[in-house]
């Protein structure tokens, strides 16, 4: 029997696996997906948001922890554990070494990544870089790996973990860490969430899978049937706007568009909806995955014109191009004197002023609602560009309650031996909204919370034997 079962294979598993074995447990670590598909969401992702006070490294200036905590608070509304975030917000801090320790390289911001470097780290080669690293390091350190083992249910004595079921086999340990990630895979689960709007569409059957289609939530599911105490809601989630041709699983980060700060967006009406430019667009671009399932169809169109190119990550696919805005409008499909009025109303309402989009600037719409309140310049500059959009689910907020020492809680009590780590308790800090590499910096304290606890929690029980 070994002392510390992992159940998941992404960043907050594996960080609780390589910190259970650093404590001196045996530890196996349970994927449901086949190798090459093993990390999770991890594998789509770029980045960690980390803490600093001065210079380090691959960070620029300074991101104390009042700033980062802000920055939090400010997307949630919220919506967040303080003393929580603020964990993982000093851990972010201090935990670069030991992942180099485990193989993981940094680099500077990339160009194009608009705003993150002072306040992000990013992988050397992507999450994919780092997933492997951390699997090499494991299987150095002796921890035993299996692949295509999905844990279907776990075994309980009350709020004890006894052992978890791969099909039919029965595998017992001494503890448990859950990182088996949240439900956005599971389409029958977004369906009841979402139900249906007052359009009479279901709009989650127009959703788009950013991350792994392996995070189906059955596991979660059974915790919360269980009696294990919930967080979240279900249909909060990380959740960008994607380009509409996007594979329906695993898209990654290569399919969001990341020029709606720099132009406008409409929806199937050709009505604009929200500010585009309402915050730097890391703080924003997790919001408006939410926004386009709200409006009809659940589409939207982002455009730009020439004097945005060369200023934002250009996606994989291409734009469609036009060289006037009435040939765009018919391009697009949408009522093409709707259109140019929404873009006509627009470009009037644009105040003239600074144009920087390296910060909040002062260029703005007067007049107009809703207001574009920074960067906002007239479309007016051929040819012009339009990407559709759909929403993008990368991760649920749906998860279990948990506290400082990561233990999963039943009625209030938290489990001596049951810990949850990564996108299954990511609620208690997320409760809304997003801000990039935040999913990374949770899911790497916790995990490496969760890996410890679970190694203690069995050396104590050994001291307490023996005594």
């Amino acid at each position: 029997m070994v002392d510390v079962l992992v159940i998941g294979g992404g960043n907050a598993a594996l960080c609780a696996a390589l910190t259970a074995r650093e404590a001196g447990a045996t530890v196996l670590l349970l994927e449901a997906s086949p190798r090459a598909w093993r990390g999770g969401n991890t594998q789509h992702t770029r980045n960690l948001r980390c803490m600093h006070d001065a210079p380090q490294d691959v960070l620029v200036d300074a991101y104390p922890e009042e700033e980062f905590w802000q920055d939090l608070l400010k997307v949630t509304g919220g919506q967040t554990d303080e003393a929580l975030a603020r964990l993982v917000i000093r851990a972010s801090s201090t935990v670069r070494p030991w992942m180099r320790r485990h193989g993981v390289h940094f680099q500077p911001s990339l160009s194009g990544a608009l705003h993150t470097a002072r306040t992000n780290a990013f992988f050397m080669g992507g999450g994919k870089a780092l997933v492997n690293a951390y699997y090499r390091s494991a299987e150095t350190l002796g921890v035993q790996l299996r692949y295509e083992a999905p844990v279907s249910r776990i075994e309980l004595d009350g709020d004890r973990f006894v052992a978890a079921w791969v099909g039919d086999e029965r595998i017992a340990a001494r503890s448990c860490v859950l990182a088996a990630g949240g439900f956005e895979s599971n389409r029958e689960w977004l369906r009841q969430a979402w139900g249906r709007n007052e359009r009479g569409e279901y709009p989650s059957d127009q959703f788009l899978i950013r991350g792994t289609r392996f995070n189906t939530g059955v596991l979660l599911r059974f915790m919360l049937d269980a009696g294990a105490d919930a967080i979240g809601d279900p249909t909060q989630a990380h959740m960008v706007a994607i380009d509409a041709r996007a594979p329906l699983y695993d898209g990654g980060i290569c399919t969001r568009i990341d020029c709606v700060s720099l132009g406008v967006v409409v929806n199937r009406d050709g009505e604009r909806f929200y500010d585009e430019g309402e915050d730097f667009w890391p703080k924003r671009y997790a919001i408006w995955g939410r926004l386009v399932a709200q409006q009809p169809g659940q589409t939207a169109w982002s455009i730009i014109d020439a004097k945005a190119v060369g200023r934002f990550m250009p996606p994989v696919f291409p734009g469609t191009h036009a060289h006037s805005l009435p040939e765009l409008a018919r391009a697009l499909g949408l009522p093409e004197q709707r259109l140019l009025g929404t873009l006509q109303d627009y470009n009037a309402a644009c105040r003239p002023g600074s144009f920087d989009h390296t910060r909040l600037d002062d260029c703005r719409t007067e007049g107009l609602s809703p207001v574009k309140s920074h960067w906002a310049l007239p479309i007016d500059k051929p040819p012009f560009t339009a990407y559709a959009l759909r929403p993008g689910v990368t991760f649920t907020y749906l998860g279990l309650r948990t506290d400082e020492t990561a233990a999963v809680r039943f009625g209030g009590r938290p489990s001596p031996n049951l810990f949850v780590a990564g996108e299954m308790m990511a609620g208690n800090v997320l409760g809304r909204g997003y801000t990039a590499g935040v999913g990374m910096s949770i899911g790497t304290a916790f995990g490496r919370i969760a890996g410890q606890r679970a190694a203690w929690s069995v050396q104590g029980e050994a001291r307490h034997a023996a005594a």
